[in-house]
């Protein structure tokens, strides 16, 4: 049967047909799909969200010991949460198949740096498989999961944004039965002490010297000959952008397999050809490691290391071509910078924060990040999932010591908090910070579309779980000034901060409400109602001051002639923010 698959669709139909049993992840975009789309296959596959990267990759490494063939999935700045177990795991291997999904960014849509995952293959001493579509995708699992069990190694399975979101027909097969491997308690193999790993690091070198044989015979790295005048070496996507530009004017040596590199196969193919170019997507991975055995090529001094390829920067960089593109005056586009949704509870929280003088506001990653925008303009810093609060508390300790008139407030949301925000704040109590801590609790992931976690009530494939209560776990380790607040009722953020900011020692507001945009549950109604609604303008009323424009809500339009604001009915979700900023009380939410 053929369906048409996004690769991330299609790495969840590989690893389903793989005989893949259990799955863990931590959502992130690029591969958030892999694992909704794991979850499907109930009767077959056990898919969890786990708090972090660090805790999906255990427990699938857990698993793979135990026999099963697993599959975890993050994006790329997830493997830095996960690099400790996966570093070990290449020295003790696998007993069942395991693959670990780095899906890559390129371009930055949706991370904070643009790091090249290949060389964490190359750092661990790993195997790596790099599809360039969607069918690839899918079938790369099933042979990952082989080359794991064959060479007892985990496998890196680099995907990037347009191989995870983009479409194309896949071919599908029935689902391997292949059964659990048996257990074997083994110390020698498994228990990472120093004299054990000192012995395990040897043979890990005879793994991969065997791995490079493989990958100088296997199919997934192939040669198509066409005119030798030219030679292009790729892997990933790229390969796809260098076949749209040469066509049949260059030879291709496609790789798959890209740790070990088939370096037998490349000297072969490039004594072939005339020009040899690697065309590979951000770092000189591949390019390096020609250069260092002596194999002329040309990469980077004219593809760009940054960004994303397309088809026409590989013209522009290799043939000085300029494809036609449609002309138009860009000086008549707007920009469309992202903001926070109509109705988001993080606004009135965020519009109060910006009214607060000498204080340095520590951001972390998730949609509150948008809290640093204009007209909000109420957040300093974000870096990584959880620093927040560790990089609010170091900062705050250097006010101290230097006498400076300065709070730091931290903000994190509720799927951060649990992810690493947990870590940081131990630390501030521990050692007697006197920070702010603001836990954003909108009851769901919601930067990367909605997925459960541990506050949410419900796992991965809807069973009914335990709510880990913030309030209760902050509580626990140690904090002793909370409060709790409606984000949306401004008089009550209000008071929490001059609250906080009037404690001599660790506090912790925790704004309560659901993302406008969750579906709710049983649980949503009885405690919030149907708060949903609509807001309007009274324009009799309206004096132009434009203080509710100072909310940033995309509801909200000034019109330049009548100076009068006007509320899109279509975006407004009744939050009432606007309705508490305005001097003159010219809106009022319908109904009431």
């Amino acid at each position: 049967m053929k369906m048409l698959l996004t690769g991330n669709e299609a790495v969840a139909r590989g690893a389903y047909e793989a005989g893949v049993t259990y799955a863990a992840a931590y959502p992130g975009t690029p591969s958030t799909e892999i694992m909704e789309t794991v979850a499907e296959y109930k009767g077959d596959i056990l898919a969890e969200w786990a708090p972090n990267e660090k805790v999906a990759l255990e427990c699938v490494i857990g698993a793979s010991l135990a026999g099963a063939r697993v599959l975890a999935t993050m994006k790329m700045v997830g493997v830095n949460v996960a690099s400790d177990p996966l570093f070990c795991a290449a020295y003790a291997g696998v007993n069942g198949g395991l693959v670990l999904v780095s899906a890559d960014d390129p371009g930055l849509h949706s991370s904070q740096n643009e790091q090249d995952n290949r060389y964490y293959a190359k750092f661990a001493k790993v195997a790596m498989v790099e599809p360039s579509d969607s069918q690839e995708s899918k079938d790369m699992v099933l042979a990952a999961i082989e080359i794991s069990e064959k060479y007892d190694i985990p496998v890196l399975f680099r995907m990037t944004t347009r191989v995870c979101h983009g479409k194309s027909l896949v071919e599908t097969g029935e689902r391997q039965q292949v059964g659990q491997r048996p257990y074997v308690k083994n110390l020698q193999k498994y228990d990472l002490v120093p004299a054990v790993s000192r012995k395990l690091r040897a043979g890990l070198e005879e793994k991969l010297k065997r791995l490079e044989e493989f990958s100088n015979t296997t199919d997934l790295n192939f040669i198509d000959w066409n005119d030798k005048g030219i030679g292009i070496i790729s892997s990933g996507v790229a390969y796809q952008y260098a076949r749209e530009v040469f066509g049949t004017t260059a030879s291709y040596l496609k790789l798959g397999f890209t740790n070990p590199l088939p370096m037998d196969k490349i000297r072969a193919f490039a004594k072939e050809v005339g020009m040899l170019y690697v065309v590979e997507e951000l770092e000189p991975f591949i390019e390096e490691q020609l250069n260092a055995v002596g194999i002329a090529c040309i990469g980077k001094a004219k593809i760009p290391n940054m960004g994303e390829l397309t088809p026409d920067i590989v013209a522009k960089a290799l043939l000085d071509q300029i494809r036609p593109t449609i002309e138009y005056d860009s000086t008549n586009i707007p920009t469309r910078p992202p903001t926070l949704c109509a109705g988001c509870p993080h606004r009135g929280f965020f519009y109060e924060l910006s009214k607060r003088k000498n204080i340095m506001v520590t951001g972390d990653i998730g949609c509150y990040g948008l809290g640093g925008s204009d007209p909000l303009n109420a957040k300093d810093t974000s870096y990584d999932m959880g620093s927040s609060i560790s990089m609010g508390y170091g900062a705050q300790r250097a006010f101290e010591r230097n006498n400076e008139n300065m709070r730091t407030i931290s903000t994190i949301g509720d799927s951060t908090f649990f992810h690493t925000g947990i870590n940081s704040l131990i630390h501030v109590v521990y050692n007697r910070g006197n920070t702010i801590t603001c836990i954003l609790d909108n009851r769901i992931t919601g930067m990367t579309g909605h997925q459960e976690n541990p506050g949410s009530g419900f796992t991965l494939q809807g069973m009914p779980t335990k709510i880990i209560d913030i309030e209760e776990v902050v509580k626990a380790i140690g904090i002793e000034h909370i409060r709790k607040v409606n984000p949306l009722n401004l008089k009550e953020v209000e008071e929490a901060f001059d609250w906080a900011l009037e404690i001599d020692g660790p506090s912790v507001i925790i704004t309560r409400w659901p993302c406008i945009l969750k579906k709710q549950n049983d649980a949503d109604h009885k405690e919030f109602g149907d708060y949903r609604g609509t807001c309007m303008v009274a324009e009799e009323n309206c004096i132009g001051c434009k203080m509710c424009i100072k909310t940033g809500c995309p509801a909200l339009r000034f019109n330049k002639e009548s100076k009068k604001v006007k509320i899109d009915a279509s975006q407004c979700a009744g939050c009432k923010v606007c309705l508490q900023v305005c001097p003159v009380k010219a809106i009022r939410k319908v109904g009431e």
